[in-house]
């Protein structure tokens, strides 16, 4: 496994994360796989408050109880769950985020977040408050830094501008090129790492069968799965093939994977087995589809 530093963090983590959502319940073959995946040397996994109301924290907490000095724990916060359980609310307040976090560490059976995330984000929000709630968590203790999950240029400029992030999550895969047309420049030239989640485009660059895909259609989705086919061989899998193309972008500090089974993490977590992307393969993937922009 390889390792990057996150930004301007101290952070220095796996380039193959793990993206909990995925795992439901308190299963025990969630805390094997969790174990395996720490074994093989990812060391950096993803979560959130919102999966499963809150129950996705406290399965990644037990499972990793007695490991917290072997991970870096991220969790994101802003979306808060109506009293009844129908759905959830777009809540980005100070208060919210302060009191929130009690219920994360809680949850996560730790005394500090190593990373607490936005998730999301408006241009209607009142941003500086928002900032203001994670500067107040720093300077408590209870997190170490702090960063934003968007999609949303416009809003990612702002926290660029106004606040001190050191990272930024969002969906990254020859699927979905959308960063590439401002953000991914913008965050390396203001050294906040960019955390890629969905490299494998939800499994249609590895198999799953073709279906439209943000705009793209069918047609599009069995072109680059076949580009990606090509592009591997018999050297690479498609996985590995589509998880290479993210990291190539100097901007990516990790790669966050949603792993469900053993032989998803074995494919991620030994990608340094095979070769990786010659210039001609990552010219070859690029210009398979046209890319596509953000209308957000």
């Amino acid at each position: 496994m390889r390792y990057k530093q996150l930004g301007k963090s101290e952070l220095h983590i796996s380039t193959i994360g793990f993206g909990c959502m995925s795992l439901k319940g308190m299963e025990e073959k969630n805390f094997r796989l969790l174990h395996e995946a720490l074994e093989l040397g990812i060391n950096f996994f993803d979560t959130a408050d919102l999966y499963e109301q809150g129950l996705n924290e406290e399965m990644l907490g037990a499972a990793m109880e007695g490991k917290r000095k072997d991970i870096i724990l991220a969790t994101k916060v802003g979306n808060e769950w109506k009293k009844d359980g129908s759905g959830w609310d777009w809540n980005p307040s100070k208060e919210y985020i302060i009191q929130s976090v009690e219920g994360s560490l809680r949850r996560l059976r730790t005394d500090y977040i190593d990373l607490y995330q936005l998730h999301g984000g408006t241009m209607e929000d009142n941003i500086d408050e928002t900032i203001e709630a994670f500067e107040r968590l720093k300077e408590a203790g209870k997190i170490r830094y702090y960063g934003i999950s968007s999609i949303r240029p416009a809003v990612i400029k702002e926290y660029v501008k106004r606040s001190s992030i050191v990272s930024v999550m969002m969906q990254y895969s020859l699927l979905d090129r959308r960063p590439e047309e401002e953000c991914l420049d913008l965050l390396k030239d203001h050294e906040i790492g960019v955390l890629a989640r969905g490299p494998l485009a939800q499994g249609l660059l590895t198999g799953k069968p073709p279906r439209e895909y943000l705009g793209r259609s069918e047609e599009d989705i069995v072109k680059m799965a076949a580009a990606v086919r090509f592009v591997g061989g018999e050297k690479r899998s498609p996985g590995k093939t589509a998880i290479y193309y993210v990291l190539r972008n100097p901007a990516i500090t990790s790669a966050v994977t949603g792993i469900k089974t053993m032989q998803q993490l074995e494919d991620s977590a030994h990608l340094y087995l095979a070769p990786e992307l010659s210039s001609a393969e990552y010219s070859f993937l690029r210009d398979a589809l046209k890319p596509n922009y953000y209308n957000v």
